[in-house]
């Protein structure tokens, strides 16, 4: 067909006439794309194949690859490139040419009606879109027409054939539009305009699927159909008779999966709660279906019962608060209730034998929500009635957590076992919910019955049955406080009886130990009827995560009334990595839980178990440092570090932690003298440097070693001020042989705790001038290779200014510099290091006028900051925050389809830059102010935007908007996950710098080109005002 030129800017249009997108080159590229092996060529292929088919050849070529000698995959690209044109390209094509484009789509698809499928449903998609570009007012019956063109007898086709091809094109339809990029006005107009043309789309699919003489595959392509309409939130009532036939349907095993999607999409909109009636009509179809869901389970036909499951569950987690309130109704509802108890009952073992079970869980959640959310008096009635049945719920619950047998669960695939252990997760969820309903009496509950099953002499109990009731505790007690229920302390003193000969059993016995560990010190007189336990499974490899972390929780927990215990549990503890029973991660586990218990004991003590403790790693790291590096001494040394990092993490025996848990907690009085962790540290610093002498060129290493001391520093505080002045100088010696951003990060630390006092300066300055001047240097030598190491000292310099800016007033420190250095940072692709330089940069703005460094390097080179930041590209960050590209910014040079129509290219960008100016005016509002002026102003703001924005701040989510993604609107560069760093700096600069802003922001304008080729004069004018404004 006919078209106008397109612009110059389009994709492939600067190529063509190298590329010559003929139909002969066309298929070419597709035979190579399919059956050339080489993979490259494929690529080549792929990338010369979509640029043809969105250049302006693509229009001649498509129809002749839809000739019938033509091969299906040839056919399909065609097809395919005809919707991309009418898709994206829809402007291009002149009004006069609609009709004829829309008579050429008709022919081709009444042609493939009985030819290729997959041709069909492209060229339907195709005439899809054209449909919704025309409605409703080029073509305002487009539904209609579809259906009465295709029911012409004339048609070459025979009837099937042709009911099949209508089927199919009003099945996309739909789809199309959801997907479409239709703006948000036009989405509105053409949704009003589907839904009144569901008046000639409904009657012929009853008729159709009513119809005895319809063969199965027509019935199922309209239940697809049905399908795809009915989320266009079409009134539920006007669905009623399909959905009643889609109901019947379900007793034909080949519509089976159609009418269940059907149903699900029909009752599942969220606009269907409306049609209260309606609603109640489906529960006696609903509840229809049990003898089919039992027969179902019987034969185990899991398709069928999840099918089933899928509908009971549809209509109950949508609409239990409308159902709820129709109390004259309230038998059916607790009858379908019921159903989808069976449901989450239904036996077998997930995922084996069913998946059904577990589409049940939300559905409670939901209930449980509805119920407690009436006012007092009608919660108590609905409990009366609901609260037995999640009592069942618990019961049902617990039986589909337990494991099968042992020879059983032998046979699962490593999947299943993964899958069966999410699902018990999501049993726990949703028992901890349900705790909320029944309280305290759950507890009471699932006590009597472990009672009852370990002390009855009846009959042997099963192993399984004791393991999903221990769950049941251990799934409550892990996020409920239960130190006030009257039932744990039974619970303790049966844990000692159970008889435990399974892992699975002893895993579940651990974890249900360390659930409790709050209430055990607050009752440390059971802790010794359980710790055995704990210390007997630590020998055990199977049970390594489970004992090892319950031992952990109780350290953490109980430490103060440990001490009784302390040498039997550090002998044991001692003893299981000595034979390396656990994995790495378990080690480090177990040497937090012992730096807890050290913690509460006397400093004699303390140094006492320390010496036993790590001496033997300590004589064995002195072996290592003797050797020649290999990638064995290696593990082994970085395992060595690891362990004594973990230890000194929890080990505090100044007790920092406990400040923040309340005056109320038992605290031992602060020891005098050296801290233990210090006076161990002094005696293997030696050792640790010799370590490094021989692995400072290994980053594992280097920072395993940097750990150890990071993690003292955090634990320790002013206790590690002894350590200062010697750190200082390794950190120096380490930065110098080779930097690495282990080290920046440990001189990070040291600044913030150490640096105001007087005493730590001195070192401290020396270090940092020392990295500093490093750093620099590394700049000079090409820091692309070193991202790690420039994110860690942007941080640093961050730091340095929030706890000590005097470290900017030294005159060896060189902060034009660091200045310029930090700019360049801007520009790295890693995310991190460009957060990092943002983070520099909002620090150092706020004390131009107090660190006189700062301010006359600003004043200096405070330009080349902001042209950094506006060098990102405009129209990507405009689509980042979802406004329409600015003309010309799309391959076109229009603007996109799904953008709002906007006047002019002028016009447009004024009224987003009115926008952004709201920007500025609520950077300079208090954080306690209110917002409602700029509320108002915004709302009176012209165009779209305007009120998108005001209503965003009356929702109270203006400001956070507006400080992440305006001022990112400048440029494009960054990802759309930095927008909130670069306006920190913006804003930085508009509120410090006003002055010189005002004249950077015209200078960096004024180059032709930047920030975009796009913008004219004028918009650089009209944006520098706003902003400033």
């Amino acid at each position: 067909m006919e078209r106008r030129e397109e612009q110059p800017g389009a994709a492939g249009a600067g190529a063509a006439p190298a590329l010559d997108f003929t139909v002969e080159n066309v298929e070419k590229a597709l035979h190579q794309l399919y059956y050339d092996p080489n993979i490259e060529n494929k690529n080549l292929a792929q990338k010369w194949l979509m640029q043809a088919q969105v250049s302006p050849q693509a229009w001649h070529f498509s129809w002749q690859l839809l000739q019938p000698d033509k091969v299906p995959e040839i056919q399909y690209f065609g097809a395919s490139a005809l919707h991309i044109k009418i898709s994206r390209y829809w402007s291009d094509i002149p009004t006069d040419q609609y009709e004829s484009l829309k008579a050429q789509l008709f022919t081709q698809i009444t042609h493939f009606a009985s030819g290729s499928k997959i041709v069909l449903t492209r060229l339907c998609v195709a005439l899809a879109s054209l449909a919704l570009s025309m409605m409703p007012d080029a073509w305002p019956c487009a539904v209609a027409d579809m259906v009465r063109l295709f029911q012409a007898e004339d048609s070459p086709v025979d009837g099937q054939g042709r009911c099949l091809a209508l089927l199919e094109l009003l099945t996309v339809l739909p789809e199309e539009f959801q997907t479409s990029r239709l703006p948000q006005y036009r989405k509105g107009l053409v949704r009003a305009s589907l839904a009144v043309e569901c008046g000639a789309v409904f009657p012929l699919l009853e008729q159709l699927l009513q119809q005895p003489s319809s063969p199965s595959c027509v019935r199922q392509k309209v239940l697809k159909c049905f399908s795809s309409w009915v989320q266009l939130e079409v009134p539920l009532q006007d669905c009623e008779a399909l959905i009643q036939a889609a109901f019947a349907a379900l007793q034909d095993s080949e519509l089976f999966d159609s009418s269940v999607e059907a149903i699900v999409n029909a009752i599942s909109q969220p606009d269907a709660q409306r049609y209260v009636n309606t609603l109640l009509k489906l529960i006696p179809l609903v509840l229809g279906l049990q003898d089919q869901l039992r027969q179902a389970v019987q034969n185990g036909d899991m398709e069928t019962s999840h099918g089933i499951c899928r509908i009971a569950v549809a209509l109950g987690e949508n609409h239990s608060r409308a159902l709820l309130d129709q109390v004259e109704h309230w038998q059916s509802f607790l009858a379908l209730v019921n159903m989808i108890m069976f449901c989450t009952g239904i036996p077998g073992h997930y995922p084996v034998n069913e998946t059904t079970s577990s589409l049940t869980l939300t559905f409670w959640y939901t209930l449980q929500d509805d119920i407690l959310s009436f006012e007092a008096e009608k919660q108590a009635v609905y409990q009366q009635v609901y609260r037995p049945v999640y009592f069942q719920l618990v019961d049902v619950l617990l039986h589909k957590a337990q494991f099968p047998s042992d020879e059983e669960y032998g046979f699962w695939s490593s999947d299943e076992k993964e899958q069966f252990r999410i699902y018990r997760v999501d049993i726990s969820d949703t028992l901890m919910y349900v705790y909320e309903m029944l309280g305290a009496e759950l507890l009471s509950n699932l006590y009597d019955k472990l009672g009852r099953l370990l002390t009855s002499s009846e009959e042997p109990y099963s192993w399984q049955h004791t393991e999903a009731l221990l769950y049941g505790f251990q799934s409550i007690a892990e996020t409920i406080d239960v130190n006030y229920s009257d039932v744990v302390p039974g619970l303790i003193g049966l844990i000692p009886r159970i008889s435990i000969s399974n892992v699975q059993l002893a895993d579940t016995v651990m974890f249900t130990i360390g659930a409790l560990s709050e209430w055990l010190a607050d009752h440390p007189v059971m802790i010794n009827s359980v710790l055995p336990l704990v210390l007997h499974a630590l020998g055990n490899p199977e049970l390594s995560v489970s004992s090892v972390s319950t031992l952990k929780k109780i350290c953490r927990e109980c430490k103060y009334d440990l001490p009784p215990y302390a040498a039997n549990i550090v002998a044991v503890s001692q003893d299981v990595l000595m034979k390396q029973i656990h994995k790495t991660s378990q080690c480090m586990w177990l040497m937090q839980a012992l730096g807890f218990l050290l913690s509460a004991l006397q400093v004699e003590e303390i140094l006492k178990n320390l010496h036993s403790l790590i001496s033997p790693y300590i004589q064995q790291l002195e072996k290592l440092a003797e050797e020649i590096p290999n990638p064995s001494n290696k593990l082994a040394i970085v395992h060595i570090l690891g362990l004594l990092s973990n230890l000194f993490t929890t080990l505090d025996v100044s007790h920092h932690e406990d400040d923040h848990e309340g005056p109320e907690l038992r605290k031992l009085p602060v020891p005098q003298g050296p801290n233990p962790v210090v006076v161990v540290l002094q005696q293997v610093f030696q050792l640790i440097q010799k370590v490094l002498s021989k692995w400072l060129n290994d980053a594992q290493v280097v920072e395993a070693v940097c750990a150890i001391f990071e993690k003292s520093v955090k634990t320790l505080l002013d206790d590690f001020a002894p350590m200062v002045p010697q750190l200082c100088e390794m950190l120096g010696r380490m930065y110098s042989t080779i930097p690495q951003a282990s080290a920046l990060d440990l001189t990070r630390q040291l600044v913030h705790i150490f640096a105001h006092e007087p005493a730590h300066f001195p070192p401290i300055e020396a270090l940092f001038l020392l990295v500093t001047s490093i750093t620099l240097t590394l700049f000079q030598q090409g820091p692309r290779d070193h991202p790690d190491i420039v994110d860690s000292f942007m941080q640093l310099l961050a730091q340095a200014l929030k706890r000590k800016p005097d470290l900017f007033l030294c005159e060896r420190l060189d902060v034009k510099a660091v200045f310029q250095c930090a700019v360049l940072a801007l520009k790295f692709p890693e995310a991190p290091t460009v957060k990092a330089s943002c983070g520099f940069f909002t620090e150092l703005l706020p004390r131009c006028g107090e660190v006189e460094p700062v301010g006359k390097v600003v004043q200096e080179d405070g330009r080349m900051l902001l042209v950094a930041v506006l060098e990102v590209r405009w129209s990507q960050c405009l689509r980042a925050v979802g406004w329409p590209s600015l003309p010309g910014s799309c391959p076109s040079g229009k603007l996109e389809p799904r953008c709002p129509k906007l006047s002019d290219s002028v016009s447009s960008s004024v009224k987003w830059l009115t926008v952004v100016r709201a920007a500025v005016r609520i950077s300079r509002l208090s954080e306690s102010s209110t917002h409602l002026p700029c509320v108002v102003w915004l709302r009176n703001c012209p165009g779209v935007g305007g009120v998108w924005l005001g209503t965003l701040l009356q929702k109270g989510q203006g400001p956070g908007v507006l400080r992440t993604h305006l001022p990112q609107a400048i440029g494009g560069q960054a990802s759309r996950s930095l927008m909130d760093c670069f306006a920190d700096v913006l804003f930085a600069l508009n509120k410090h710098c006003f002055s010189l802003l005002t004249m950077w922001i015209k200078e960096a304008l004024q180059p032709p080109g930047f920030p975009s080729a796009r913008l004219s004069p004028e918009q650089k004018d009209t944006f520098s005002q706003q902003i400033l404004r």
